[in-house]
């Protein structure tokens, strides 16, 4: 399908999707937002992909919220930053196949926050990041202020948020708001390849992993944890998944 702000393409069993305004620096839109949202919801109905991988065109990432885009299609909403698609953000990464952040650039607010979620995140080394909110008289969304804390910490979290400062690649990965940072040229090459490794592994089970990973990450009661996962265990032991991966150990063991 074509899209006007996003590019996809599949490479193997991983779709690449490129925010595509790079005269913009991919600065986020309802139009974006509702097309980022197809294309994962796509991806995760299409079983000859496992995973997806998330990076921007030209320079930037995504520089953040495009105001003049909001007074055209929103009518100057202060909250137009919030994505108005009907599904919820979070809902769908936290519940689709392994997703994979791409950043090759900028990463400014809205860009930044929208993969606070994500699986993974990989940064070139000339990524910049920034959660600049409170500069523009605003407050931060996509629950970022509990996945940004999950990730960083309390002090960094709070320190990142209150200042509204821009970070290089290096900061970001000593504070783990990135997990890994590659040189430009090696960056979606790297991200698909982490991508992949996730998506080989069995659908089901992966958004059962995922899924149980944000319900407990947060949750105090142990025995509601183990409860939960007990759940999907019950689940996983009678999957067809599970009696292959039976059947191939056992075939192995024999055969040795």
């Amino acid at each position: 399908m074509a899209f006007e702000q996003i590019a996809t393409e599949q490479r193997d069993d991983v779709l690449l999707i490129t925010l595509n305004r790079p005269e913009r620096l991919n600065a986020w839109t309802p139009t974006m937002s509702g097309e980022l949202t197809e294309a994962i919801e796509d991806a995760d109905a299409d079983d000859s992909i496992g995973a997806v991988v998330v990076t921007g065109a030209g320079r930037g990432f995504c520089a953040g919220a495009d105001i003049e885009a909001f007074d055209a299609q929103i009518g100057g909403d202060e909250l137009a930053a919030v994505p108005t698609s009907d599904r919820d953000w979070i809902d769908l990464v936290r519940t689709t196949k392994p997703i994979v952040a791409a950043v090759n650039g900028a990463a400014v607010g809205i860009g930044l926050t929208m993969v606070l979620p994500f699986d993974r995140i990989i940064a070139s080394s000339s990524a910049r990041f920034s959660l600049r909110f409170v500069k523009m008289g605003l407050v931060p969304e996509l629950a970022s202020s509990y996945f940004l804390p999950a990730r960083v910490g309390w002090s960094a979290a709070s320190d990142l948020m209150l200042s509204g400062r821009i970070i290089d690649a290096g900061a970001a990965l000593s504070v783990g708001l990135t997990d890994e940072v590659v040189e430009p040229d090696a960056l979606v090459d790297r991200a698909i390849e982490q991508a992949r490794e996730y998506g080989e592994n069995p659908t089901p089970q992966l958004r059962w992993i995922k899924e149980l990973l944000t319900l407990n990450a947060a949750e105090s009661d142990t025995r509601l944890v183990q409860r939960r996962e007990g759940e999907f265990l019950a689940k996983a032991y009678v999957s067809e998944e599970h009696k292959e991966a039976v059947r191939s150990f056992l075939a192995g063991r024999s055969g040795s």
